[in-house]
């Protein structure tokens, strides 16, 4: 039975003219509890009995300055002193006499007063232009039809609460410093005081002691490019209420806005909706306890006054993007990030330059661009493209109706109903090495005719019945005179690679060496 049934019991005996004797005896308790009862249904807190420690009495001062060392000095939370430790150290570097369980309790009375006062927050007052938080945040979307994780970019303006948000397919380092970029476009400027962060990967190397970080070599550059301060946050829990305004956001911003889960072709699609979404939202949105001029402002009005006080930005963008070098192995890809894509097949074996942003990967032979693709979201997945390998092709053409090249091309759309057409038609009328010849002559075209010419003439054709490419090529090369210059684009390539035209003037200067030498 709880105190508050039995003083309800005795209030109810009382009611019925019961002395206090004699409730005392019905009830088995003393008359002091009785009065109590009958004077308040509430039963009073029970006085915790206050017990001396005359032994721990010096060391009580030795005790708490150990641990102030321990918040005060920043010493890592896995060497901060255990109340097994206290104890030890007291009796053998002090020589006191007293009992582990003694100094365990109040050791933990100790550390709850420094730790709740450790804690503690106060409120604060941010300049208008003068500091921002950085973080990432996971979601999920249906991209092209496929459920997929994505990190979203969040930078905060701290005084209006201005939020720039980019969804990335990764994690990572060239993700991180695109989003400051694009950020500081967005803003129209820089703060002027610090940027706050977590400390992610690519920024920070190495958590040192306290606050000191080593510092990722490529964000210092992006540090000094654009002139602000960095902060980071304690590691973990203890740390994030340092920046509790960018990590309320991007939980507040995908709870409001992006559910149910978006559904999307493209991630340039996804950012757009979010850009938008975001943008109606600061439109109305206040944001309590924030006022100016009197009143509470929307977050785009206290946005107005913050921006004319943020830093110019520089003359140009940050360069994200990071170069490795990467072998071409036998099936003519490069791997990054445990993702592949290809190449031309002449350069297998070859070591090239790769430059990758946040979302293209470039691939370079000798200073010029000889692949672009981009960026995988999956490990273990490929990027080929059919231009890749027509030389191969060329030799082996049995290779083609069964590559992933050609899957790919058919499902990215660029091998279209007139290329199946013309190969098909090919193949019945010169046989399967033949036909595929024919085709492989017209895709080689695709690198210097637009696609639309070639498509066009492929089309005549096959209305024709011809399966002659010289035919083909024929036609598509007087469709192109008679047209406005186009770039052309490699059969299944995303853009026209860098490759120069092909030079006869060595062989033009031996034929002319030949005729002013008498012909020999």
């Amino acid at each position: 039975m709880s105190r508050v049934e039995l003083f309800e019991k005795i209030r109810n005996d009382h009611r019925q003219g019961m002395s206090v004797r004699a409730l005392a005896d019905k009830h088995r308790v003393h008359r002091r509890t009785v009065r109590q009862a009958i004077a308040s249904s509430t039963p009073p807190p029970r006085k915790t009995p206050e017990r001396e420690a005359p032994a721990l009495g010096p060391w009580k001062a030795t005790i708490r300055g150990w641990l102030e060392g321990d918040i005060n000095n920043e010493v890592p939370k896995k060497q901060h002193h255990t109340a097994r430790r206290v104890w030890t150290r007291l009796v053998n570097e002090c020589g006191a006499e007293v009992s582990e369980s003694t100094v365990r309790a109040h050791v933990a009375q100790v550390k709850a007063e420094l730790y709740a006062a450790a804690t503690a927050s106060v409120p604060q007052t941010k300049q208008l232009g003068g500091e921002a938080e950085v973080d990432f945040g996971e979601f999920y979307v249906v991209m092209a039809g496929e459920r997929l994780r994505v990190w979203m970019f969040v930078m905060r303006l701290s005084a209006s609460g201005k939020a720039f948000r980019k969804a990335y397919v990764h994690e990572c380092g060239e993700s991180f410093y695109d989003g400051h970029n694009d950020a500081f476009a967005f803003f129209g400027g820089v703060p002027t005081g610090m940027i706050r962060y977590d400390n992610l990967k690519a920024a920070v190397l190495r958590v040192l002691l306290g606050r000191d970080r080593e510092c990722n070599e490529k964000f210092i550059a992006l540090r000094s490019h654009y002139g602000f301060t960095s902060f980071f946050c304690q590691p973990g829990q203890e740390g994030a209420h340092e920046k509790g305004g960018v990590e309320g956001e991007i939980g507040r911003f995908c709870c409001n806005q992006l559910v149910p889960l978006p559904q999307v072709a493209t991630l340039d699609e996804l950012n757009e909706l979010i850009a938008e979404r975001g943008g109606a939202e600061d439109a109305v949105r206040r944001i309590h306890g924030r006022r100016l001029e009197g009143r509470v402002p929307t977050v785009d009005e206290h946005f107005a006054f913050e921006q004319p006080r943020l830093a110019p930005l520089p003359d140009e963008a940050f360069d994200v993007a990071v170069e490795v070098r990467c072998r071409v192995d036998a099936k003519a890809r490069v791997c990054y990030r445990q993702a592949y894509y290809s190449v031309p097949a002449g350069l297998v074996g070859r070591r090239l330059r790769v430059r990758v942003d946040a979302t293209h990967l470039q691939a370079l032979d000798s200073g010029r661009v000889v692949a672009r693709h981009q960026r995988l979201a999956h490990k273990h997945t490929e990027s080929l493209q059919l231009d890749h390998y027509l030389e191969i092709l060329t030799r082996k053409p049995g290779a083609l109706a069964g590559s992933t090249p050609l899957a790919q091309a058919r499902a990215a759309g660029v091998f279209t109903v007139e290329h199946e057409t013309f190969w098909a038609a090919a193949r019945r009328k010169l046989g399967d090495a033949a036909g595929t010849r024919a085709l492989i002559d017209v895709l080689l075209e695709h690198r210097r005719l637009p696609a639309a010419v070639l498509v066009s003439a492929l089309a005549a054709a096959n209305n024709a019945a011809i399966t002659n490419p010289q035919v083909v090529l024929t036609e598509a090369r007087a469709a192109a005179d008679r047209r406005p210059p186009a770039i052309a684009v490699p059969i299944g390539g995303l853009e026209v690679y860098d490759r120069p035209p092909p030079d006869a003037s060595g062989y033009d200067g031996l034929l002319a060496g030949a005729s002013a030498g008498g012909g020999r």
